[in-house]
């Protein structure tokens, strides 16, 4: 029997309004996959590049030895992808933390933060429920005396 090396994988989510995005990083060959299929197939086009931030900051020369599977549900298109780049950033950091040493996870932390927080930290709001007497959460029905 030949001796099987332990699987080295981390599991974090990112969160935004009602999009979670579940990433799976292990020890691999450089592969991203959403929902099965390559992360360069993300529609729509446009935000395709915001997905690709985390990746772009952190560099392909430190994710060549990890496999990265994404899962996402819930919310809009913005929403899934701005869940799917926090995703994919978290996964990296908490990699790096605890199968690589401190000071890298560092200064991957240093660059995803000073580029933009929401990359690591999720963004609290969320939609107000509508009320009565109008048609939105705060808009009220115009008032009338006549």
């Amino acid at each position: 029997m030949s001796q099987k090396t332990p699987l080295q994988s981390v599991q974090c989510f990112g969160r935004k309004k009602t999009a979670v995005a579940i990433a799976h990083c292990k020890t691999g060959s450089g592969l991203i996959k959403l929902n099965g299929t390559p992360l360069e197939l993300v529609r729509p086009e446009i935000l395709r590049f915001k997905a690709f931030e985390p990746i772009l900051i952190i560099g392909r020369q430190r994710l060549k030895n990890l496999d990265i599977r994404l899962r996402v549900r819930g919310g809009g298109h913005v929403a899934q992808i701005y869940a799917i780049r926090q995703a994919i950033a978290k996964a990296v950091v908490a990699y790096y933390q605890k199968y690589v040493d401190e000071q890298s996870k560092q200064q991957i932390k240093d660059a995803l933060l000073s580029y933009d927080r929401t990359l690591l930290v999720a963004d609290p709001r969320r939609m107000e429920p509508k009320k009565f007497g109008g048609d939105g959460a705060r808009a009220r029905f115009q008032k009338s005396y006549r």
